[in-house]
């Protein structure tokens, strides 16, 4: 039985209706007693409860997440950061994360590992000269 269903159910029994018949329950039914129904209603507030917290679905991981990389993809991934490409626009090139891409990059020497989000080029004979021409990967 599907969580809303038996919310429709437990709900309905809470209110002293019968689910089935949608008529309300006599005085004297089980379902009228004061401890029936406030149990009733904690358990509705549960189910609706558990219903809104529920985790959403993560969103679709780019086809390489977590596979390994080979040489042919570095080189080509050194590449395109050298020729100045962003460190997203590498992700959707290579179908991985930015994370990835990051831990790449740092791996190849390529980005200074920091704590903080942003991410700065290691300055070398190749990166030190070039403007970054604000494609967010530091100055």
């Amino acid at each position: 039985m599907d969580e809303g269903k038996a919310h429709a159910i437990v709900a309905a029994l809470a209110n002293g209706v019968d689910p089935l018949t949608g008529k309300l329950f006599p005085a004297d039914s089980p379902y009228q007693a004061p401890d029936i129904v406030r149990a009733l209603y904690v358990a509705a507030q549960a189910l609706d409860a558990r219903s809104r917290t529920r985790v959403q679905p993560k969103p679709e991981l780019p086809a390489n997440a977590g596979k390994p990389w080979n040489e042919e993809e570095d080189r080509r991934l050194l590449t395109q950061f050298d020729s100045g490409l962003s460190i997203q626009e590498l992700a959707r090139s290579h179908g991985r994360t930015v994370a990835g891409i990051q831990a790449r990059l740092e791996r190849h020497g390529r980005l200074q590992p920091q704590s903080g989000k942003e991410q700065r080029p290691r300055q070398g004979p190749d990166r030190g000269s070039q403007s970054q021409g604000g494609r967010g990967r530091g100055p």
